[in-house]
């Protein structure tokens, strides 16, 4: 069966059957049970992971807590992979919130019951919700994952949420926005001159002269992190799928604000 198929039987049972139950923990630890019609995503979003994890020796995935510029607050990943998307949620300017494990559903597909706990909620200004899964490339065609993942994306379809499945994307994008993390906190840089910086490159310009020109001002090693900063909040723009490097031409991006 194809995941269309499997897709479409989805939602011919849902159209039948009540709402998939819904489990979210609370920023106090409780666990509040609900259903997705009544869920307040603002409350998944300042609440706990719904499953705890834990580290032990010779444990094979790596995981961690990493510091969000978006949220200002930890969030969970269980895998590299994981903490991948979650940098790219946080560098992305219209994702506004972003919670790891943000909860479990449960609900009827066919004869059986799926209980399945979403790696990724992630919200955009413009009010839209995603569910994330992500899965290495090596198992998004598994029988199995095909058919939780297409249960997923039409219990999500049905509500409203969208959906996706991130195996990964561009090394290349991804080593800098990895790159560029490592000044998202606005307390490592001097923040009074960005503003100042994303005027100069109100022409397209390389970084390089870009720390030239802005010599006058602050030297190098001052200004080099500012307009890292800037990049990584999209002040800047530049073509990531090249590598960064002082000859990158940057400029200040179409509808940005400081």
């Amino acid at each position: 069966m194809t995941e269309d198929s499997v897709l479409r039987a989805g939602l011919a049972d849902f159209a039948e059957k009540s709402d998939v139950s819904v489990r979210y923990r609370a920023d106090d630890g409780r666990y509040v049970d609900t259903t997705l019609p009544r869920l307040p995503v603002s409350e998944v979003l300042s609440g706990r992971p719904v499953r705890e994890f834990r580290s032990w020796q010779g444990r094979r995935h790596y995981s961690g807590w990493y510091w969000a510029s978006t949220t200002g607050s930890h969030v969970v990943y269980e895998s590299r992979l994981e903490l991948a998307r979650i940098l790219l949620a946080d560098q992305d300017p219209d994702v506004v919130g972003i919670a790891a494990q943000p909860f479990l559903l449960k609900g009827a597909d066919g004869d059986q019951v799926r209980r399945h706990v979403p790696d990724l909620l992630l919200t955009y200004a413009d009010g839209a919700v995603t569910v994330v899964d992500v899965k290495a490339a090596s198992r998004v065609d598994d029988p199995k994952v095909v058919a939780q993942f297409a249960w997923t994306r039409a219990v999500c379809r049905r509500h409203g949420f969208g959906f996706e499945v991130w195996s990964g994307c561009d090394p290349v994008q991804l080593e800098n926005v990895r790159f560029l993390a490592g000044y998202r906190r606005a307390m490592t840089v001097a923040t009074e001159l960005i503003e100042a910086v994303v005027d100069a490159a109100a022409e397209p310009t390389a970084i390089t002269v870009l720390e030239q020109q802005m010599a006058a001002v602050a030297p190098p090693w001052v200004i080099r992190p500012v307009i890292l900063h800037a990049l990584w909040r999209s002040w800047l723009a530049a073509d990531l799928s090249q590598a960064l490097d002082g000859g990158t031409v940057v400029s200040a991006a179409a509808g940005g604000r400081v």
